[in-house]
């Protein structure tokens, strides 16, 4: 399609469609946008993906997953019901999923956590997705369903999956075909695919990135993220009452507080958006005539707020060699090699003449093995349940406020952002 197409990227996430109710709500807000082009990009109903995870764990480890399958079917079939989807014809769609995840639990499964992992999970979206449409199609409103593994190609790195751009471009024509037949695309966030068809994911919370992906593949006009906050706001209102929304802030501010926890956007999300200068709302579902916060190129309203971020269930790890040497190119290369081939994150690290530490979230499958593979050349000790706080554009009174009755165990600061690991 020709800069700049008049598409749309619309996403809806979890919360959204997380019962009959919240997918009638969808419709609405669909109907309000009435023969305009959209994607629409549909993440798994609820805690349908937690629940994936437990029956990817007890199926991995040879445990009986079998009720937490019917559970997760039975709660999809629910929502049909309450949304009037009851006859066969209807529930097509939807079952004819329920029988290719049943296809993956019935064949063999690897060694490879990872990889088998995102051949389960994927079908959150693949469920959620089927419904949608199949409400949208009995409500008369027009809507195509695309898998959307066939356009977002990645490489085979499970569970934090690579987007190889020049394959899905070349897939993207097939978006562009359906929309000569619908006004609405309706595709699952959060997965893509390799180039020999293994299922991919492209970390929690992936679904935005996705939708930023099909808008810079489809130059599109803008994207809206549809979330149950008014905008994007300055702190997460489940820790703070007093919330103040940002109207509007560059891409450069949002990909900071992306990276730095701020869970209203997935980190990745801003770079494909920015590099098209296509502008990212957030508004919400639940008030959708409000104006809600945008993203875009202009810094000028940026340091107006300070804005601060919490992620909890965090480790802080001290590593030091056990020879008591300094800690030099060679030690940092082989422990950040095996942080990469484990997958695991950095949210802060620190290192003086002795000891390096890192703050990252708490997996104890993957800690586990990094403790395993350094103990044989280094001291490794650990705090856990610990919270790191990061502020934007701060100030002594803010500080203050969020370190009251805390104990400080690590702190950075520059001209911008202070982060601070506290418990």
């Amino acid at each position: 399609m020709n800069s700049k197409s008049p598409v749309r990227v619309f996403k809806f996430g979890g919360a959204s469609v997380k019962d009959a109710t919240a997918v009638k709500n969808v419709a609405s807000i669909l109907r309000r946008f009435a023969g305009e082009k959209i994607v629409v990009v549909v993440s798994a109903m609820g805690k349908t993906t937690n629940a994936l995870e437990v029956i990817h764990e007890h199926r991995f480890h040879g445990q009986d997953y079998k009720s937490e399958v019917q559970a997760l079917k039975s709660f999809h079939l629910n929502i049909a019901k309450e949304l009037g989807l009851s006859e066969e014809n209807q529930l097509k769609a939807l079952y004819e999923q329920f029988e290719k995840f049943d296809e993956v639990l019935a064949g063999p499964c690897s060694k490879q956590f990872d990889m088998e992992y995102d051949q389960l999970v994927c079908h959150g979206e693949l469920f959620s997705t089927a419904l949608v449409h199949s409400f949208l199609h009995e409500e008369k409103i027009s809507s195509y369903w695309l898998d959307v593994r066939q356009i977002i190609r990645t490489d085979n790195r499970f569970r934090d999956a690579r987007i190889n751009w020049q394959h899905s471009t070349a897939n993207i024509g097939q978006v562009e075909q359906a929309f000569e037949k619908k006004d609405i695309v309706i595709v699952q966030g959060f997965i893509g695919s390799t180039s020999v068809g293994l299922s991919t994911t492209l970390g929690r919370e992936g679904s935005d990135f996705t939708a930023a992906i099909m808008a810079y593949l489809l130059d599109a006009k803008d994207v809206t993220i549809w979330k149950d906050v008014p905008g994007m706001l300055n702190a997460d209102p489940k820790w703070f009452k007093d919330t103040v929304k940002l109207d509007k802030i560059s891409f450069r501010e949002a990909i900071e507080l992306a990276y730095y926890g701020a869970s209203v956007i997935h980190p990745k999300t801003i770079k494909p958006l920015q590099n098209k200068n296509i502008p990212l709302y957030i508004k919400s579902f639940i008030h959708p005539e409000s104006e809600g916060s945008v993203i875009q190129e202009s810094m000028d309203h940026d340091h107006l707020v300070p804005s601060y971020i919490f992620k909890a269930n965090q480790v802080l790890i001290s590593i030091t060699p056990k020879d008591f040497s300094f800690i030099v190119e060679d030690n940092l290369k082989e422990i950040f090699d095996l942080l990469s081939q484990l997958g695991i994150r950095i949210s802060l690290m620190e290192n003086s003449a002795i000891s390096f530490s890192i703050c990252t979230d708490k997996d104890p499958y993957k800690l586990e093995h990094l403790f395993e593979a350094l103990r044989h050349s280094y001291q490794v000790r650990y705090n856990e349940e610990l919270t790191l706080i990061t502020v934007r554009h701060w100030d002594d009174k803010t500080l203050q406020m969020l370190t009251a009755g805390k104990e400080v165990l690590l702190e950075q600061r520059s001209r911008q952002t202070v982060r601070m690991v506290v418990r």
